[in-house]
């Protein structure tokens, strides 16, 4: 069977390795297992991700994040006390990047002729895709953990790619989900300074005020790398039409992300249980559809899925077992009267044509 190429634009690899002590490496199983004992996290046992079940459902290429969150004095949320905290742990994290780069498990994707180099390995038959390097875009989930804009040139050389300005919460640079308000002084330096390395500019987790704000100030590129419609889960983390509208004019892609609560508004986190809800993977596509209607095509839609999110299959479709059920996709657009060409983009192409582009 001839499986198409996906691309998958956020997963939190390095986060699950380092703070849920997950060895990404081994099996799912394996995974699994070592968890099953645990109590300190409602998704132990449950995780999706590891980079076998990346090979095995042909996801040859991702964006991959650092992540980590200061918290101000007085939040409940989670999250480090000082920048300085934050930036070690993002450091720790691209050392764990590091060390599956020595492994040969991954490879880091920083242009374009790196990109096309990895295309070709992945579009080779020859060769058993369960010996390649799985590609992996570097990716920076809120700002915050930049100690000051100088951070930034630090962080382009060891291969940031993209940039969140911000999480959930109260944000160094702009504030995040749940929130609302402008970007703050800060947050708009950052944009100037990430307009010189014409670095991606992620607008996921971006108050209303936040992202038109920030869509006004940066001539960049622009995607949205893990946002559903808000038309259809009527929440502030997910896009209105009018936001819709201007990602397309200034040639975005929206990654879908796999999230229960982000798929479906009857969804509680710790409450809900995804069958009896009936929430599958085909619920996406009422999201991308609903965006493909606005476009008039299928280019503004892709696969930014964040599984293993501080979640897992308690909180995943319930026929995804796997990051590799990403494969289903091509089936489900294709009874849902997708053509060919346009599975082809949601798959892998909208990435491609955007990264090409935004790195020509």
């Amino acid at each position: 069977m001839n499986r198409p190429l996906v691309i998958d634009a956020h997963l939190d690899l390095a986060m699950n390795a380092l703070e849920w002590n997950r060895d990404l490496a081994r099996p799912l199983a394996d995974i699994r297992q070592r968890e099953m004992g645990l109590r300190d996290r409602p998704d132990r046992g449950k995780g999706t991700v590891c980079l076998p079940e990346l090979r095995q459902g042909r996801i040859g290429l991702v964006v991959a994040t650092q992540l980590a969150r200061v918290t101000p004095y007085g939040s409940s949320l989670p999250g480090w006390h000082s920048p300085q905290q934050a930036w070690a742990t993002t450091q720790a994290q691209l050392a764990w990047y590091r060390e599956m780069e020595a492994l040969g498990e991954l490879v880091q994707i920083t242009n374009g002729a790196e990109l096309e180099a990895h295309l070709t390995l992945w579009n080779d038959r020859t060769t058993p895709d369960e010996g390649k390097a799985i590609g992996y875009i570097l990716s920076l989930e809120g700002a915050d953990s930049l100690v000051d804009v100088s951070y930034l040139h630090r962080a382009y050389a060891y291969g940031l790619r993209a940039v969140g300005l911000s999480h959930f919460g109260p944000g160094r640079y702009a504030p995040g989900t749940k929130m609302a308000g402008p970007l703050t002084p800060l947050g708009r330096e950052l944009l100037k300074e990430m307009g010189q390395l014409r670095l991606i500019l992620d607008v996921t987790h971006l108050t209303d005020e936040g992202f038109d704000q920030a869509l006004e100030a940066y001539q960049g590129p622009v995607w949205a790398s893990h946002h559903n419609v808000r038309q259809l889960v009527p929440t502030q983390r997910q896009l209105t039409d009018g936001q819709i509208r201007r990602l397309i004019e200034r040639g975005a892609v929206i990654g879908g992300m796999l999230d229960c609560w982000a798929m479906d508004l009857r969804f509680i986190d710790t409450v809900s249980d995804p069958w009896q809800l009936n929430i599958r993977l085909e619920n996406l596509v009422d999201h991308w559809d609903h965006i493909c209607q606005i476009a008039g095509n299928s280019q503004h839609v892709a696969i930014g899925s964040d599984l293993d999110g501080i979640f897992g299959t308690e909180q995943s479709p319930w026929d995804l077992n796997s990051v590799a059920d990403l494969q289903k996709y091509g089936a489900i657009l294709a009874r849902r009267g997708y053509r060919p060409a346009d599975i082809d983009n949601i798959l892998h192409g909208n990435w491609l044509r955007f990264l090409r582009e935004a790195w020509r």
